[in-house]
């Protein structure tokens, strides 16, 4: 039997912690999930701008319009992220 999970459900349970979020121009955020609304608009605390290299450009509190946001995944893939970055 498969239990359906929404993407409501996932960023509910999320709330709280270190996320990484790739936007359509191919940039990349890391900020801890403040909330969200019904059109996957997230708002981020303490987030990050990721570059290609190791520099990091701190943004503060940001609000993402959900329609910008490619994926959303948690902290532990920002390697992988990053070095997709790059290219």
């Amino acid at each position: 039997m498969r239990v359906k999970v929404s993407a409501h459900d996932i960023l509910e349970k999320s709330l709280g912690k270190t996320m990484l979020v790739r936007l359509k121009d191919r940039r990349g955020l890391r900020g801890r999930l403040e909330g969200f609304d019904e059109h996957l608009n997230l708002v981020l605390k303490d987030a990050e701008y990721l570059s290609g290299s190791s520099d990091v450009k701190k943004l503060g509190s940001i609000i993402l319009r959900g329609d910008n946001i490619v994926t959303v995944s948690p902290r532990k893939l920002q390697n992988t992220m990053c070095a997709r970055n790059a290219h």
